[in-house]
């Protein structure tokens, strides 16, 4: 559900936010019965950005209908191009996050390897963020990420969950193409 979520929004499918919300919710709950309870606590970070991105993408296409022509055929909310605080402020956030979250993965639990999870975990919510706020730059951020998930879960033996993340990276890379083919506001 979650792949069709993502190819969603590399369409621009204002459908690709309850597709991916109800993809969240459904590993929350997986995730409580598995006691992977930061998994879960993840989950629900991103069910919030899911509303979020839904919010947002209804206020620009509600934004553009009010403002189109008479015959304009493209209702599809528009790739907004972001500027430096934009992007810088997102960011710093993210990577405190993954600081704060390294730190105590590192010092208070067994986990294989939490700078990298943090770090993985802090630049996804980033992402996730500057999908929500239509920014074209998140497709780039998904596919260094993704990249990564990828030997990660390689690394630890988890090869769906590896091939999972592949087809993600091809998404993303979709999706920075058709995201530049978009016209920018």
């Amino acid at each position: 559900m979650s792949a069709i979520a993502v190819w969603l929004t590399t369409t621009r499918s204002a459908l690709c936010w309850p597709v991916g919300l109800l993809s969240v919710l459904l590993y929350g709950y997986i995730f409580i019965g598995a006691r992977l309870y930061s998994d879960a606590l993840l989950q629900g970070i991103y069910a919030g950005l899911e509303l979020y991105g839904w919010l947002c993408w209804a206020r620009a296409r509600a934004g553009l209908l009010a403002t189109a022509t008479r015959g304009a055929t493209d209702r599809l909310p528009p790739v907004v191009r972001p500027g430096f605080r934009d992007i810088a402020f997102p960011l710093l956030a993210g990577l405190l996050g993954a600081v704060l979250l390294g730190l105590l993965t590192s010092t208070y639990t067994d986990a294989a390897l939490p700078w990298t999870d943090a770090v993985l975990t802090g630049l996804s919510l980033v992402a996730q963020y500057w999908m929500a706020r239509l920014y074209r730059i998140n497709w780039l951020l998904w596919i260094a990420v993704d990249v990564v998930y990828v030997g990660v879960y390689v690394s630890r033996g988890l090869g769906v969950t590896a091939a999972l993340y592949a087809a993600f990276l091809v998404l993303a890379a979709l999706g920075w193409h058709r995201w530049g083919r978009a016209s920018i506001r």
